[in-house]
This record gives C-alpha cells, sequence and structure tokens, in this order.
C-alpha cells in the first residue's frame, strides 16, 4: 500500500542517512536530468518570489538550512505550507526557532547571492487539518522588505489559470528522485493542471489522502514522471504568470495515477479576507 506524504523535510539533513525510507520501487523512472522529479535547473532570476525557509540549528548548515520553500505574495510576506511549520518538523514552535530565516534571490543555497532575511512573526492557518491536509498555508511576515520585482500575484476564483489542462511550473530545492536526493540548487518542473475528478479518483480517502477540490488542486502528467517531492513543500504552482497553489503531499512523487496536491490559493485568500485578484 502506497503512502501518503507530506512534503517537507522531517527531519534535519544530518540525520536523513539513518531515516527510514519509503520504498519508490513502483515509482515511475526519473528522466535522467530529474530535478524536483522529472525537472530541469533554473536560476532564481526566472521565478525571483521562490524562497527557501531556512534553520541551521535545526537542519544543519550543509544545505543552509534549507527545510521547505515559500513564496513571496507581499514585500514581507511569504506563503508557506502549514505542515511546515510544524512542530514535528521544526522541533519546536516557529516563534521558539531563533534563526528561522528565508533566503531570498538565491539559486544555489551555499552560494552569498541574495538575502537571509528573518521571520518576524508567523501565522498558521487555524483550520488547516493534519489528516487530509486541507487548508494547509502558514504566512510569515519578515524583518525586512524585498523588492516588488521579487512578489507574485495570486489567481483568485474563477481565474482561467486554474482551469484543468493548464501548464504550470512548480520550484523548489527538493528531493530530485523521489528516493532522498536533496538538490543544492533551484530547480523546477513543468507539469499540467489536472481535472478535480482525476485527483478525487486518485485520491478517495483512507491511507493515501483526501483529496478536497474547494481547497486543493493538483498537478503533475497522468503517466507520471513531472512531480514535487520532499523538501519542496511550500513552494510554488505557478500558471499563465499567476501562483495557483503551494506545494502540499501525494502519494509518492512522480508516480503515474498520482498528481502532486497543492494548496489551492484562491481559497487562501478566501480564507485571509484578501482581494480575488
Amino acid at each position: 500500500m502506497r503512502r501518503r506524504l507530506a512534503r517537507a523535510l522531517a527531519r534535519p539533513l544530518a540525520l536523513a542517512a539513518a531515516a527510514t525510507v519509503i520504498p519508490l520501487a513502483s515509482a515511475l523512472p526519473a528522466t535522467a536530468d530529474s530535478i524536483v522529479v522529472g525537472g530541469f535547473p533554473v536560476d532564481v532570476s526566472e521565478g525571483p518570489w521562490t524562497v527557501a525557509l531556512s534553520s541551521r540549528d535545526r537542519f544543519g548548515g550543509t544545505r543552509a538550512g534549507q527545510f521547505c520553500g515559500g513564496v513571496a505574495v507581499g514585500r514581507t510576506t511569504v506563503l508557506t505550507a502549514a505542515h511546515c511549520m510544524d512542530e514535528e518538523v521544526l522541533g519546536a514552535a516557529p516563534d521558539r526557532v531563533g534563526d528561522l530565516r528565508v533566503i531570498a534571490g538565491r539559486t544555489e543555497l551555499l552560494s552569498e547571492r541574495g538575502r537571509e532575511i528573518a521571520v518576524r512573526d508567523t501565522w498558521v492557518n487555524p483550520r488547516y487539518d493534519g489528516v487530509t491536509n486541507s487548508g494547509d498555508f502558514a504566512v510569515l511576515s519578515l524583518a525586512e522588505p524585498l523588492p516588488s520585482s521579487s512578489v507574485i500575484a495570486m489567481a483568485g476564483t474563477g481565474d482561467p489559470a486554474y482551469r484543468a489542462g493548464t501548464p504550470a511550473t512548480v520550484y523548489g530545492w527538493g528531493d530530485t528522485t523521489g528516493s532522498g536526493s536533496y538538490a543544492g540548487s533551484l530547480h523546477a518542473a513543468r507539469v499540467r493542471v489536472q481535472p478535480d475528478a482525476l485527483c478525487e479518483k486518485a485520491y478517495p480517502g483512507g491511507s493515501e489522502g483526501t483529496y478536497r477540490a474547494r481547497t486543493m488542486l493538483c498537478a503533475g502528467e497522468v503517466e507520471g514522471g513531472r512531480d514535487a517531492c520532499q523538501g519542496d513543500s511550500g513552494g510554488p504552482l505557478v500558471a499563465q504568470g499567476r501562483l495557483i497553489g503551494l506545494v502540499s503531499w501525494g502519494a509518492g512523487c512522480g508516480w503515474a495515477g498520482s498528481p502532486g496536491v497543492y494548496t489551492r490559493v484562491s481559497d487562501i485568500l478566501r480564507t485571509l479576507g484578501w482581494p480575488q485578484g
């Protein structure tokens, strides 16, 4: 039986080798240039709103403390996955992680490019359901502003970017193979928004998760091979130049018939009472 995977790096990298590995032998083989599973390397200038969440105290310095992704939707506002702020991931409540930072404007995690900005405040959606992953988002407030060019627009309810078949791109520094090979530089994968009916069939409930169209959308390829993976949680799914989703969960990475599931941005806007674009 396949196991539902929230896509955060839930252990410090120093412990990753000793962690129990969930078998992915039945996964579709990734392509030769597999990045974010089936993708390609990109410079952060191609997605300047893509940021890394970092805590060296919790995750070590091997990858600059990166453990999740995020996306800048305001000069001092970053969205990420709620489960990235969970004590099971951070080892403590987020307000007790003294070196919690956002790394912006950096392609290679260990380079000196870009900025590391302290997180001033965190707000986790109180309606987040850790069983179904519904409402999987959190809002981070930064201590210093990002440039306006680093902010992406969000797609509201009824935006055509949500239509099934729409090409989209997911960004992150996570696992590139589905077996624990984490990227040191930013990567992206091209996917397509999938019909809600397909997603509901893939995740009808039980151990593989429950797909809820009101709060989620899914994206990938029917034959598998392109997907987000562990370590990409909270990162952006972008279509037609607008943010439509945050990496949330899925069964495996790049498996045929198991598209990646994302938090639907229009539901975030509705929940927060923000303008619908």
